[in-house]
């Protein structure tokens, strides 16, 4: 008798659990999705994304900052800042040390727009964490760092 292959056999276990983390995080992004256009704001998923790193930078980032930390080609963040810029979330303005460099920063309806983004991740957590009980959300909350932080510790 042989005993089975550990590749095999890890594969075997982690194809559905892998199927089950992509079905939930599709998931996630389709509630979170809703809950922004619920929102009324007029902002895209990834303009959220972008207005929630903004709010990060202790001063107006550059394009390719953003760019770098969010993961994207600058030409995509281009055109997110200009639909942000068109509504009035955000506003270009000249580097004061480079006036060749232009840095992005929020506006004040930019501002008001994060804390109703906030309030709408907030309904959508709510609404995915649902049938979760108290002590669910806690062991989710452990096994979630475990997979952030990459099996490292805190």
């Amino acid at each position: 008798m042989t005993s089975p292959d550990p590749v095999t056999s890890s594969t075997d276990l982690d194809g559905p659990l892998a199927e089950q983390l992509l079905r939930f995080t599709r998931r996630v992004h389709r509630i979170q999705k809703r809950h922004i256009e619920l929102s009324g704001l007029g902002v895209t998923p990834a303009q959220s994304r972008l207005l929630r790193t903004l709010a990060h930078y202790s001063s107006p980032p550059r394009m390719a900052d953003l760019a770098e930390r969010l993961e994207v080609v600058p030409r995509a963040v281009t055109s997110l800042v200009d639909g942000l810029e068109a509504s009035g979330k955000v506003r270009r303005v000249p580097d004061p040390t480079n006036r060749r460099v232009i840095r992005i920063e929020l506006t004040e309806d930019g501002l008001k727009a994060l804390r109703a983004l906030h309030g709408a991740r907030r309904s959508a957590a709510q609404e995915i964490l649902a049938p979760l009980t108290a002590e669910q959300r806690e062991v989710l909350g452990g096994l979630l760092d475990t997979l952030v932080d990459g099996g490292r510790g805190c």
